[in-house]
C-alpha cells in the first residue's frame, strides 16, 4: 500500500473515532487538514472530506435525537409535575417555568382573557427583569395573543416590534421594548375543547423558531391546558368547600345563638309567670346582656333600672320621639351607643326599654332586645290589668255614690275623684244609654272602655248604663256613646245627655234630667237615637230638674239679642211684630211704622243669625216661647232697675 493511501485510511479511521467519541466539529476539520499535510490528494482527499461531512451529519442527527429525547423527558417530567394537585396560579407558574427551560428562551408568560371586557391579561411571567408588566392588560384584538386565539394555531415573529402582521398594543410594546425582547412564539393554551389563552416564549435576540421548538411548545401548551382545567376545577371545588364550611360554621353559630336565646327567653318568661316585678326582670336582662338597662314609662318616668342610665329616662324619651320610631318594634340607635325598643301591647304604648349596647347590635342581641320588650309588655299588661280591675271598681263605686240622694261629704267625693285623675269641679256631662235585647254585658264593657278613654266614669244604674264624661256639650257626648254602642249586635241604643255640671252634688240633678229626656225620647218614638235636653228645645226645658231659662233664651235667640245690643238695632221688636201679626211682614211694617222692605231686610238678617229654618213651625214655636220669656225677664229686670236705654230706629 502506498504512503498516501495509508494516510487516507488513517484519516478515515480518525474521523470514525471522533464520530464514535462525539468529538467537536473543529476536530473533524483538523483531521482533514492533517491528511492534506501528509500528502493525501486527489480522490483520496475528496473521500476523506466526504466522510467528514457524513460524520458531521450523523453527529448532528444524533445531537437532535438526544435533544428531542431530553425534551420529551422534560415534557414527561412536566406532565408528572402537573399531574399533582395545584392551584391555578401554581399551575401557570409551572407551565411558564418549564416552557422557558424546555426551549432555552429568555422569558415566558401566559395570557388569559380578563373577566369583564374581553381584554387579555398577562399572568405568571418567568425570566422578566422589569416591573412594567404589573397588571398589564391587552385591549381586545391586539397583540400576538389575539392573533393566536383568532387562528387557533401557533404563530411566531423573529422581531416583535418591527412585525406589522398583527395589531400592536402600546402598553405591551412598551414592555417588550423595556425587556429587550425580539423573537416571540405564541401557541394556544386550551382547556378541553375551548381555548383559554396562549403560552408565549421570547428571546432577547432576533432569530427564527424551528419546527421542533414550535412542536415542543405546542405539546407543552396541550399538557398545560389539561392541567389548567384540573386546577380550575380544583380551585372551584376548594372554593365551594370553603363556602360550605363557612355556611356550616355560621349555621352552628346561629344554632348556638338560637339555643342561647331560647334559654334566655325561657328564663325571662319564667320570671314573669312567677309574678316578678319589673326591677327583677330588668336586672336579669342586665346580667344576661352585660350592659346597662333602663325601663321607662311612656312619659320617660323610670320604672326599673340596672346600670348607670336611671337618671336619663326623660332625655331618652325625647330623643325617641324625635326619631319618629315610637311605635316601630325594631331597636333604634339614639346616641352614644344607646338603643331604644318600644314596649308595645298591640298598638298601646306602655313605655320603652333603653340599653347601652354599643354602636352596633349583633343579630342575637337585637332578637333578645325585641323579645325582652315583649316580655316586659306582658308583665306591664298583667300589672295594668290587675290595677285596671281595681280602678274600674273604684270608678263604678264613685259614680254610684254620686247618684245617691242625700247629703254626702263633698271633700271626700272630690278626693276620691282626684285619686282617679278626675276633677269634679270641672264641667262634666251625664249620659244615659238604654239597650233593648241581650247585648247588655257587651255594651257595659264597651261603655266602660269609652269612659276610660275619655277619662270619665261609668256604672250601671236602674238597668241603664250611666256615664259621667268631661265636657260641656251633652249632645256631642250622647252621640259619641251612641256611635260606640251601635256596632254591637241587636237594636241601636237610645242615648240621652244633660249638663254640664261642675259640682259633685249636681251630678244627681244631671242624671235626673238625662233620665227624663230618655223617657221623653221613648214616649215620642225616638228610640235608637241620641239627644240632649238642650237639643229637645223647650221640651228639654220643661223636663229639666233645674229650669235654666237663661240658657234656653240664649240658645234660641241669643244671637239676635247680642246683635241688637251691639248695633242698637230693632230685630227683637221686628220678631215680636212679625209673630203678633201672624207672620205677615206687611202688617208688621204697619205696626212698626216702617217700610215693608225694611222689615224684609231685618227678617233676612234674623235668618242669617239663627238659621234659615227659623220660620218652620217647630223652630217658630221655640222662638216665640223664648221671646215671651225674654220679655218677661226684661219686665222683671226693669222693675228692679227702672229706666233703660231705648234702642234706635236703625235698619239691620
Amino acid at each position: 500500500m502506498s504512503g498516501t493511501k495509508y494516510e487516507a485510511v488513517t484519516a478515515v479511521l480518525a474521523l470514525l473515532d471522533l464520530l464514535a467519541g462525539e468529538g467537536s466539529a473543529n476536530r473533524f476539520e483538523a483531521v482533514v487538514e492533517e491528511a492534506r499535510r501528509q500528502g493525501v490528494t486527489g480522490g483520496d482527499l475528496r473521500t476523506v472530506e466526504r466522510i467528514k461531512r457524513l460524520a458531521l451529519g450523523i453527529q448532528a442527527r444524533l445531537e437532535r435525537r438526544q435533544q428531542r429525547s431530553a425534551s420529551l423527558a422534560t415534557l414527561v417530567d412536566t406532565a408528572s409535575d402537573l399531574a399533582s394537585p395545584h392551584t391555578v396560579e401554581d399551575t401557570l407558574k409551572i407551565i411558564t417555568r418549564r416552557a422557558r427551560l424546555l426551549l432555552g428562551v429568555d422569558v415566558s408568560w401566559v395570557t388569559l382573557p380578563a373577566a369583564d371586557d374581553g381584554a387579555l391579561r398577562l399572568h405568571s411571567l418567568d425570566g422578566h427583569v422589569t416591573m412594567l408588566n404589573t397588571r398589564l392588560r391587552l385591549p381586545e384584538g391586539t397583540g400576538l395573543a389575539a392573533a393566536v386565539l383568532a387562528h387557533r394555531a401557533p404563530l411566531w415573529t423573529s422581531d416583535y416590534l418591527t412585525d406589522d402582521s398583527f395589531r400592536h398594543s402600546a402598553e405591551l410594546d412598551q414592555w417588550i421594548g423595556a425587556e429587550g425582547l425580539h423573537a416571540v412564539l405564541a401557541v394556544p393554551l386550551s382547556r378541553g375543547t375551548a381555548f383559554a389563552g396562549s403560552l408565549h416564549v421570547a428571546d432577547r435576540s432576533v432569530r427564527h423558531f424551528s419546527a421542533d421548538e414550535i412542536a415542543l411548545a405546542n405539546m407543552l401548551a396541550e399538557i398545560g391546558g389539561v392541567a389548567l382545567s384540573r386546577a380550575v376545577y380544583l380551585d372551584e371545588t376548594l372554593a365551594a368547600m370553603s363556602a360550605l364550611r363557612d355556611q356550616l360554621s355560621r349555621a352552628e353559630a346561629d344554632l348556638a345563638d338560637a339555643r342561647g336565646l331560647a334559654k334566655a327567653q325561657g328564663a325571662l318568661l319564667s320570671l314573669v309567670l312567677d309574678g316578678c316585678d319589673p326591677q327583677l326582670l330588668v336586672e336579669e336582662f342586665h346580667v344576661r346582656l352585660g350592659a346597662p338597662v333602663l325601663l321607662c314609662g311612656p312619659d320617660g318616668t323610670t320604672i326599673a333600672a340596672a346600670g348607670d342610665l336611671s337618671e336619663r329616662g326623660e332625655e331618652f324619651a325625647r330623643a325617641t320621639k324625635a326619631t319618629g320610631v315610637l311605635l316601630d318594634p325594631a331597636p333604634a340607635l339614639l346616641q352614644d351607643g344607646i338603643w331604644s325598643v318600644p314596649v308595645l301591647a298591640g298598638s298601646h304604648h306602655l313605655g320603652a326599654l333603653y340599653v347601652q349596647a354599643g354602636p352596633a347590635l349583633t343579630g342575637d342581641t337585637a332578637d333578645l332586645l325585641r323579645y325582652v320588650a315583649r316580655v316586659v309588655a306582658v308583665l306591664l299588661s298583667l300589672q295594668e290589668g290587675r290595677g285596671a280591675a281595681v280602678e274600674e271598681q273604684l270608678r263604678d263605686e264613685l259614680l254610684e255614690d254620686l247618684l245617691i240622694s242625700g247629703p254626702r261629704p263633698r271633700d271626700l267625693l272630690e278626693r276620691r275623684a282626684r285619686r282617679l285623675g278626675i276633677g269634679l269641679d270641672q264641667p262634666h256631662v251625664v249620659v244615659i244609654a238604654r239597650l233593648e235585647g241581650g247585648a247588655q254585658a257587651h255594651a257595659v264593657t264597651r261603655a266602660s272602655t269609652c269612659a276610660r278613654r275619655l277619662n270619665g266614669l261609668q256604672t250601671t244604674h236602674n238597668g241603664d248604663i250611666v256615664l259621667l264624661l268631661p265636657g260641656t256639650d251633652p249632645g256631642t257626648a250622647a252621640r259619641t256613646v251612641h256611635d260606640e254602642l251601635s256596632s254591637l249586635p241587636g237594636s241601636p241604643p237610645t242615648v240621652s245627655g244633660s249638663g254640664p255640671v261642675s259640682d259633685p252634688g249636681a251630678v244627681l240633678h244631671g242624671y235626673r234630667d238625662a233620665a227624663r229626656c230618655l223617657d221623653a225620647m221613648t214616649a215620642l218614638g225616638a228610640t235608637g237615637t241620641s239627644a240632649s235636653t238642650h237639643q229637645l228645645g223647650f221640651l228639654g226645658l220643661l223636663l229639666s230638674d233645674q229650669v235654666d231659662a237663661e240658657r234656653f233664651i240664649q240658645g234660641t235667640i241669643g244671637a239676635v239679642l247680642d246683635y241688637d245690643e251691639q248695633r242698637l238695632t230693632e230685630l227683637m221688636r221686628t220678631l215680636d211684630a212679625y209673630f203678633d201679626n201672624g207672620g205677615s211682614p206687611t202688617y208688621a211694617a204697619e205696626q212698626l211704622h216702617v217700610h215693608p222692605n225694611t222689615v224684609a231686610r231685618r227678617l233676612e238678617r234674623i235668618g242669617e243669625l239663627i238659621g234659615s229654618d227659623w220660620q218652620k213651625p217647630e223652630r217658630a214655636l221655640e222662638i216665640q216661647l223664648a221671646l215671651r220669656m225674654s220679655r218677661i225677664r226684661r219686665v222683671l229686670r226693669e222693675r228692679d232697675e227702672p229706666g233703660g236705654d231705648t234702642a234706635g230706629d236703625q235698619d239691620a
